[in-house]
């Protein structure tokens, strides 16, 4: 086991009705807030009515900023920091799902800052200081609502570029399972996809003793994917929703890291495909991370072989390992078909036209990988099994 610090310092409020709280919360902090939302979705569906009305009757001034969409966008940041400086605002309310959250954490950064909030993602800076944030979870994917991670898509350069800082956590996050009930099935798909790669990503590991978080991440994916099953059958489970919702945090506030090397590779080679499709981040992941596992297990293929038998519930016959590691990786397939996503590029009429330069841009930083490490010849060869 690796040396580690873990610190998650996000208050969590979690259950019914609990955004019925969000002026009370809000107040303990300031008396001005940017909100920031995405589409029509949270009006629609009264959220939207009920978060005003806690705010006006504690006093709480409101500055709006709706349009954030899937992969958000670097221009809509620029307009955030322009109001949060302009209206000396020091606190973002974020309502919404991963994208709602990155871009206030980038809105947050970019407001205590006199540069380009771009250097922060393209690591030519590091920042010193942010406005807080908090947030309403709408969508339980992306585990931003208490991880330091955020994921801004520059529009211009098609590039989709990540910042992990602690002062990015928010200070509380509420989650209202019954919140997410009125998602399209879609979304709940891609939600599915992320926090479980959240999680493999921290699982597939070259590390030694970790028995404890091995076992952690085992039963946070076992707990995703039979709820998501559930959820098939009954869309309106609250129960299923509350241990999805639950899981999805935990899947990225870096509890299932602790002490071992992380990977990582396969969400950089996902979000190239993201920033020039505009697909969303889930899908990219269905696609990927499936051809990354056959590009890669040989390389330690006791962990896959262990993932097989723990979650999928392979027959572990171990006098054929390879057998048993590629099953697993059939059954994770199968799975995401499953809950209604696709497995390869060419199901989304994509070719292999922008492969090269979608390579080279997840590698513009360096190699990729924990379980080995991926160049662009690598990424590129990966594509080509995604499609």
């Amino acid at each position: 086991m690796n040396n580690f610090e873990y610190y998650s310092p996000t208050r969590i409020l979690f259950g019914k009705d609990m955004e019925l709280s969000i002026g009370k919360e809000v107040k303990r902090y300031t008396n001005k807030i940017l909100l920031h939302t995405g589409g029509n979705s949270v009006k629609k569906s009264g959220l939207y009515d009920r978060i005003i009305s806690s705010l006006k009757t504690e006093g709480i001034e409101v500055f709006e900023l709706p349009g954030v969409k899937p992969n958000p966008r670097l221009s809509l940041v620029y307009e955030g920091i322009s109001i949060c400086k302009k209206e000396k605002i020091d606190f973002i309310l974020a309502v919404g799902g991963g994208s709602v959250i990155d871009s206030s954490k980038a809105i947050a950064v970019g407001a205590r800052y006199e540069g380009d909030v771009w250097d922060f993602y393209n690591h030519k800076e590091t920042p010193k200081e942010a406005l807080k944030v908090a947030t309403v979870l709408t969508i339980p994917a992306a585990g931003s609502e208490s991880s330091p991670n955020s994921v801004i898509t520059n529009e211009e350069t098609k590039t989709k570029l990540g910042l992990n800082t602690p002062l990015s956590r928010p200070v509380f996050s509420i989650l209202n399972p019954k919140l997410c009930m009125t998602l399209p099935q879609n979304q709940m798909a891609n939600g599915v996809c992320d926090m479980l790669c959240h999680v493999m990503e921290r699982y597939f590991t070259n590390t030694l003793n970790v028995e404890l978080t091995d076992r952690l991440c085992e039963a946070t994916m076992k707990t995703i994917i039979n709820n998501a099953r559930k959820l098939l059958l009954n869309y309106n489970d609250y129960n299923a929703w509350a241990e999805i919702m639950w899981s999805g945090t935990l899947a990225h506030n870096g509890l299932l890291g602790t002490g071992r090397e992380e990977d990582w590779a396969s969400h950089r080679i996902g979000h190239p495909l993201s920033a020039n499709y505009d697909m969303a981040h889930g899908t990219s992941l269905a696609i990927i991370y499936p051809a990354w596992m056959k590009y890669v297990y040989r390389h330690n293929i006791n962990m896959f072989v262990q993932f097989a038998v723990k979650v999928f519930d392979v027959d572990a016959s171990f006098r054929d390992p390879e057998s048993i590691a590629l099953e697993g990786i059939s059954r994770l397939n199968g799975f995401f078909s499953q809950i209604g996503l696709p497995s390869r590029l060419s199901e989304l009429e994509m070719d292999s036209s922008k492969f090269e330069d979608m390579a080279r841009s997840a590698t513009a930083f360096g190699v990729l990988g924990g379980i080995t490490k991926l160049n662009a010849h690598d990424v590129e060869a990966i594509y080509r099994l995604a499609l």
